[in-house]
């Protein structure tokens, strides 16, 4: 058995595209129901297959994000090309968070608060957080 995808619920299909495109994901395909409801199916490009679906459904009304998932964890080349490629997209990526507050130990591992509330790290796995 292997996990195929995850899947998100989103409230602004179009906002949660393009923070997931700057990040380096592909849209492998669209899929709509036919009642407003969007589903989209996404990969990075050196991904084998779909990793992450968004599925739209205004009827339902906004998402609590509260109430489910997490987070999602990716690795990312650099944080600073990732933050740039966010804003370039019209995101706001906030301040970059530090291990130990904002003006904690610059190591690898370091996370900073997206404009959609998710945490994103950058830096080896095998590397100490701090």
């Amino acid at each position: 058995m292997r996990t195929l995808f995850v899947s998100y619920r989103v409230t602004g299909l179009e906002r949660s595209l393009r923070f997931y495109t700057a990040l380096g994901y592909g849209v492998l395909g669209r899929v709509g129901t036919g009642d407003g409801s969007r589903l989209v199916v996404l990969k990075f490009p050196e991904e084998t297959a779909a990793s992450l679906e968004l599925v739209h459904r205004p009827a339902d009304g906004p998402v609590d994000v509260g109430s489910g998932v997490d987070h999602l964890a990716i690795q990312v080349d650099g944080l600073a090309g990732t933050l740039e490629a966010l804003a370039e997209a019209g995101l706001d990526p906030g301040p970059v968070q530090r291990p130990g507050g904002p003006a904690g130990p610059r190591t690898a591992g370091s996370r900073t608060r997206t404009g959609t509330g998710s945490n994103w790290w950058s830096g080896r796995p095998d590397t100490p957080t701090g």
